[in-house]
């Protein structure tokens, strides 16, 4: 059996993880070319490049000094907790990451915590002790104080710690002390996370993740928790419900660099790919054909948010997208549910509308993002928030919140949270800003964002995580100033907005194509307004004064998918199309939303 480190990685969003993994292929001799290091190799799609976030978690390995580490990049997003749960699984240590003038983040917390209750050892990363404002020394204490409150057993609190910066390439034992490569974290895996110790027995392997072919189909992925794999052998697959299906495995792959190399057969403790197996789920456990024993399953978060999903019906539908009816929607949306383990869908009366239940606005978002790329055209309702009845009480989801800010406007921060039904627990100094921490109901949260950063002039650095269902903490205002709705379709023209700039804010430019009931601008006060922007001016032969003054327009607000989802009102939709995002009302006509009761 080959010498196997399995680690995985944990940090917050943006503190450097898929960087110094980048590093350390390189390490590795993956790959020679230099030039190709200004990609991340691990955030292959788009949408995390963009975004700066994992969202998907990969599989890699390195050879270092004779010892294969398989390294596993998690999301350090609690959105994606559905991702971090199998992904831990799999591991037999965790490598923590940890900025070295933020120290550690909520989210950071929510996965360390998961990895401290599966017994994993930690190994403490501090990155970027290049910054010119860090505190590594402090870092390190806040990293052993928030172990020990996760009740860390005595042998992970006795954790290494290595100093460096994965963007110089350095690591080292010292912060002081200025290295010339990352062998020092590499050194520290393969001395202080155990290697996985041979299990003897029938085979079992726990399926945590999936990777899917056009030539071969779904593949299992995990880790063989018991004996051994072989290729060509039967199998029985037993399901979360409790039926067993006898399958074969076809091929046999483990993890080499960036690839897979295909082998005869595994042995426990090493993470492998299974080609053949059909209709599996994650969760599912791959066991011996003759006496078939189930793992336990892995358990997943459950949903805190829903959207209502339904057809483009709107008078543009089908210019941009190739994929427009009920039919394609629903086929993708399940196509989704098989990998992406924290969504649920349900039905609604309508054959053209499904109930969309995931972990935050984040993880719905991306989901119709990469919907959005790939060609499709849908609707989105308001997000809202799962009520539970626990002894005939409502009881609501509660997260965690905390804001870094400059001082000065922390007042207005403290502020707006109170009036979201949020209570401070904590606010400290950390350097020249100013930490607070919330609990704040799921609700409050939704367009907070875009209000915090106007009111702190973009300063404000926020991070929130689900902690769990409380008692309803009673209704929270909405926002107050209504909408600028379209009355007539056609193209908006700028002599007929710049009439109507008193009114509010648009969200259009001149010579956008608009149709009636379209949510063009928010309204300065309460109420929605219908105005018509496609007004031209008059020619005529008659002079008047100021005639030919130019038209000076405030450019329009644009709003990116989150901003629009979290904006909208509770009888307004998101209409997402490849090239646009638009918002516009439920009942385009003004007659039919005046009938509407009030809420």
């Amino acid at each position: 059996m080959q010498d196997i480190r399995n680690v995985a990685i944990i940090a917050h969003v943006d503190h450097g993880k898929t960087t110094l993994v980048d590093k350390m292929l390189m390490a590795g001799k993956l790959f020679k070319d230099h030039q190709k290091m200004g990609d991340l190799v691990m955030d292959s799609n788009d949408l995390e490049r963009e975004r700066g976030i994992t969202i998907l978690s990969k599989n890699v390995s390195v050879m270092w000094k004779g010892v294969k580490i398989n390294i596993i990049d998690t999301p350090g997003h609690s959105d994606f907790g559905g991702e971090v749960e199998r992904v831990l699984n799999m591991a037999d240590g965790v490598l923590l990451l940890v900025d070295a003038f933020e120290g550690p983040m909520p989210q950071t917390r929510f996965v360390l915590q998961k990895a401290i209750a599966l017994g994993l050892k930690p190994i403490v990363v501090i990155n970027k002790v290049d910054k010119p404002n860090c505190r590594p020394e402090e870092v390190h204490e806040s990293v052993f104080d928030l172990m020990f409150s996760l009740e860390a057993t005595e042998d992970q609190l006795d954790f290494p710690s290595v100093y460096g910066s994965a963007k110089e390439n350095w690591m080292s034992t010292d912060w002081k002390v200025k290295t010339d490569d990352i062998s020092a974290a590499l050194d520290a895996i393969i001395e202080h996370i155990p290697a996985p110790v041979y299990n003897p027995g029938t085979p079992q392997m726990l399926v945590t993740s999936l990777e899917y072919s056009k030539y071969v189909g779904r593949i299992a992925i995990g880790r063989v928790h018991r004996g051994d794999l072989k290729s060509g052998m039967d199998v029985n697959l037993m399901k979360r419900d409790g039926t067993v299906v006898r399958s074969r495995i076809k091929e046999l792959h483990i993890f080499d660099g960036l690839g897979r190399t295909k082998v005869d057969a595994v042995s426990s403790g090493e993470i492998c790919a299974l080609v053949g197996i059909e209709g599996f789920d994650i969760g599912d456990t791959i066991a011996d054909f003759e006496n078939p024993e189930a793992l336990e399953p892995i358990a997943i978060d459950e949903p805190t948010m829903s959207m209502l999903f339904t057809i483009n019906n709107s008078p543009f539908f089908g210019k941009d997208g190739k994929f427009v009816t009920s039919r394609h929607i629903k086929d993708r949306l399940d196509k989704e549910l098989e990998k992406n383990l924290a969504l649920r869908v349900e039905p609604t009366e309508s054959a053209d509308a499904w109930n969309v239940f995931g972990r935050g606005v984040l993880h719905l978002s991306v989901l119709i993002e990469t919907m959005r790329r790939e060609g499709y055209e849908l609707q989105v309702g308001q997000p809202r928030v799962i009520i539970k009845e626990v002894v005939g009480e409502k009881h609501e989801p509660i997260e965690e919140l905390t804001i870094d800010l400059p001082e000065e406007f922390s007042g207005r921060a403290i502020e707006l949270v109170s009036q979201r039904k949020g209570e401070m627990l904590c606010m400290e100094r950390k350097g020249e800003r100013i930490h607070l921490e919330f609990q704040i109901p799921s609700r409050g949260i939704i367009g907070l964002r875009s209000n915090m950063l106007t009111a702190t002039q973009g300063e404000a650095v926020m991070a929130h995580r689900f902690i769990e269902f409380q008692a309803w903490k009673g209704p929270i205002e909405k926002r107050i100033n209504g909408s600028l709705i379209a009355n007539e379709s056609g193209v908006s023209i700028a002599y007929g907005m710049d009439k109507l700039q008193d009114r509010g804010k648009f969200f259009i430019a001149p010579g956008e194509d608009i149709y009636m009931g379209m949510v063009i601008g928010e309204n300065n006060r309460e109420g929605d307004l219908s105005i018509n922007v496609t007004k031209a001016k008059k020619m005529s032969n008659m002079r008047s004064s100021g005639a030919d003054d130019k038209v000076k327009l405030a450019p329009p607000i644009k709003f990116t998918l989150e901003e629009a989802l979290e904006y909208i009102q509770g009888d307004e939709y998101v209409e997402v199309t490849p090239k646009n995002i638009r918002l516009r009302k439920i009942f385009l006509l003004e007659h039919e939303r005046k009938r509407l009761p009030k809420e």
